[in-house]
C-alpha cells in the first residue's frame, strides 16, 4: 500500500510517533497511554521537555530521547520508539535513564531527595533472552535478593510489540485498544468499533494524513521511507545474518546492512548501533 492511498499515519515512524505523542494539543493521548503501563500511577498533566541532554560522547548529545517529559508531580518519563534490534541496548536504557537523576541535584545542602523516573521502550522487535515468554510488557525495578523491591523511583518499562497478535474482535482492556493501535494503526481504512473511546476520537483525528499541511505530508513520508528501509534492512538482514550460525557470516551480513543503509542516506550512528560496526569500520564500506 502506498503513502498516499494510508488514511492514517504509521505510529512506529518517527513522524508519526512524535506527532500522536509528542505534541502539546496531544499531550492527552500520551498521558492515557502512561497510565495504562504504570497503573500504580495516575498521570493527570504533563510537561514537555527537552530531549536533548548533555552525554559524554557526540552520539550521546545527538538524540538521546525521542520524548522527555515531567508529571505533574515531578516525576520523569523517558519514553522511546525502537524500530530495530540495538548492540546493548538494555546497557543503553540504564545509561540514558541516569541523565534525568543527574539533572536533579543541587549545589550546597541538598537531602538527595530525588523523584521517580520511568524509562519506557516502545520496541518494534522481540528481545532475544524473551522470545519464548509471552509476556509482551516487562516491567523491571532494582529488587533485592529475597525479590522485595529495594527502590521504587527507578522503573524500566518495556513493551515488544511483535507479540502482540489480538485482532479487533479479541480486544478486552483498554491497554489492549492501545497495541492494537501501534500495530494496526496505519493498515486501518475506518475506525473500528471496539475503539470508539473518547480518547480515540483525538487519536484518529490527529493520525487522519488528509487533514497536513503539504509540509506535514513530505516530513510524514520522508520518515515512512526511513522507517521502511530500517524494517526491511536491518530486521530482516540481521535476523538471516544469526539463522547462519557462523561469526564469520554474522559479520559479512553486518557489512552488507551496513552498506544498504549507507546507501540509504541512514546516519552512521544508526547504523552503529543497528550493526555492531566501528564508525570507522562503516566509512571504510
Amino acid at each position: 500500500m502506498s503513502e498516499q492511498r494510508e488514511r492514517y499515519i504509521n505510529p512506529l515512524t518517527d513522524f508519526g510517533f512524535k506527532k500522536l505523542f509528542g505534541t502539546e494539543p496531544n499531550k492527552m493521548l500520551l498521558i492515557d497511554f502512561l497510565n495504562q503501563i504504570l497503573p500504580d500511577r495516575k498521570i493527570k498533566d504533563l510537561t514537555y521537555s527537552s530531549g536533548e541532554k548533555q552525554g559524554l560522547t557526540e552520539l550521546d548529545r545527538k538524540a538521546i530521547f525521542d520524548l522527555y517529559c515531567i508529571g505533574d508531580n515531578g516525576e520523569r518519563f523517558i519514553v522511546e520508539m525502537q524500530k530495530a534490534k540495538q548492540n546493548f541496548f538494555k546497557d543503553r536504557s540504564v545509561f540514558y535513564a541516569s541523565f534525568p537523576i543527574q539533572e536533579q541535584g543541587k549545589k550546597n545542602k541538598w537531602n538527595y531527595k530525588l523523584d521517580p523516573v520511568y524509562s519506557v521502550g516502545i520496541l518494534d522487535f522481540i528481545f532475544d533472552d524473551h522470545k519464548n515468554e509471552k509476556e509482551l510488557l516487562h516491567v523491571v525495578e532494582l529488587k533485592n535478593q529475597r525479590g522485595e523491591v529495594f527502590y521504587d523511583k527507578l522503573k524500566f518499562v518495556y513493551l515488544e510489540l511483535p507479540k502482540f497478535k489480538k485482532k479487533e474482535e479479541e480486544l478486552e482492556t483498554h491497554f489492549d485498544k492501545w497495541m492494537y493501535i501501534f500495530t494496526h494503526l496505519s493498515q486501518l481504512n475506518d475506525r473500528p468499533k471496539k475503539l470508539q473511546d473518547r480518547i480515540f476520537t483525538k487519536l484518529f483525528e490527529a493520525a487522519e494524513i488528509a487533514k497536513f499541511t503539504p509540509k506535514e505530508r513530505d516530513a510524514y513520508e520522508e520518515s515512512l521511507k526511513y522507517y521502511r528501509d530500517i524494517k526491511n534492512v536491518v530486521d530482516t538482514s540481521r535476523e538471516e545474518g544469526r539463522e547462519e550460525g557462523r561469526e564469520e557470516g554474522r559479520e559479512e551480513k553486518a557489512i552488507e546492512i551496513a552498506k544498504e543503509l549507507k546507501n540509504s542516506g541512514v546516519p552512521i550512528e544508526i547504523i552503529m548501533q543497528s550493526t555492531g560496526l566501528s564508525k570507522n569500520e562503516i566509512e571504510n564500506i
